[in-house]
């Protein structure tokens, strides 16, 4: 019997090579992009995952920067997705390495609030949109700060702090100062494989939902965070910005995880993330389909805050 190979070294190892036929050229993913779907994959009707970004419940506010005088950052003009805090983390922040290495129980109740706020009775569509958020936090956080300055703050997992039940840019909190060289490399060291390798398995841990979902997802969340880099840099004139972040994408989405989950110059994703399925969902900007798939002609009740949903596994929509 074989020495076990984690998910990240399995990944790791598998190939890069090839080229995406939909990056034939910059120039048409910049046209596209200044016309195209709202940032971050926005729905056509309702709350959806834009809304609901990283952290669903704004039931509280983060302690974290308090009287030490943050400053708006040139990355954070870009959105409050790229905006990255440091300092001391507030008391509901924790080390993401706490989830990687198997205690999910913040993640699932991560999910049980998704799904409360989205009156979804299935517990996969809610860790769908909640790994979408935390996904394009990740993004962005590494491909804004690349882009404009050719660094970005080290994601290191036992030094980067989450709290499930804030929003961005207060839900995440650098406790170690420290960059990473602006690069492809770094970048999906850091982030793919330091960061959405072990968080995939860890919801998968929690729900049943496939990889090819999640890392469609992650596909979305990326050519979101590209979206949002371009129309802050048509608005200031920084072309070479926009430049920098679609070469930085074109490379990243080059990996076996990530080819194929975009597709054309409109980078429209090829999965769906199932926001669909909730109460008065509609389809995302960048959704695979192009009118909702027939539902079920009846479903359980939907949770409440007071009772979340659990694993309810109806007809499933196209992951």
């Amino acid at each position: 019997m074989g020495p076990t190979i984690s998910p990240v070294d399995a990944s790791r190892r598998r190939s890069r090579a090839g080229t995406l036929a939909y990056y034939r050229g910059r120039r048409g993913v910049r046209d596209h992009l200044g016309a195209g779907p709202p940032p971050y994959a926005a729905p056509e009707a309702g709350a959806g995952p834009a809304d609901l970004g990283s952290g669903a419940t704004a039931g509280r506010r983060s302690e974290t920067g308090r009287g030490r005088g943050v400053e708006r950052t040139e990355t954070e003009s870009i959105g409050g997705f790229f905006a990255t805090r440091t300092g001391e983390p507030g008391p509901g922040h924790l080390p993401l390495s706490r989830l990687h290495a198997g205690d999910i129980a913040p993640l699932t109740a991560r999910v049980d609030r998704v799904a409360a706020r989205l009156r979804t009775p299935e517990r996969r569509v809610a860790a769908s949109i909640a790994h979408l958020g935390l996904a394009a936090r990740l993004w962005s956080t590494a491909l804004g700060p690349a882009a404009l300055h050719g660094e970005f703050p080290d994601p290191a997992a036992g030094a980067l702090y989450w709290d499930p039940e804030l929003s961005s840019p207060d839900d995440l909190c650098w406790t170690r100062a420290g960059s990473l060289p602006g690069t492809v490399d770094s970048i999906r060291e850091a982030v793919q494989f330091g960061h959405l390798v072990p968080l995939a398995e860890a919801l998968r841990g929690d729900v049943r939902i496939s990889r090819r979902l999640l890392w469609g997802n992650a596909g979305s969340a990326l050519a979101g965070a590209l979206r949002e880099i371009h129309r802050w840099a048509r608005e200031r004139d920084r072309p070479e910005v926009a430049d920098r972040a679609t070469a930085l994408t074109t490379g990243l989405l080059d990996h076996p995880d990530l080819s194929g989950t975009v597709r054309g110059a409109a980078l429209r994703r090829t999965s769906c993330c199932l926001y669909y399925r909730c109460p008065g969902g509609g389809l995302c900007g960048d959704c695979a389909f192009d009118s909702p798939p027939r539902r079920p002609l009846s479903q359980p009740p939907a949770p409440t805050a007071a009772s979340p949903a659990r694993d309810i596994r109806g007809p499933a929509g196209r992951p």
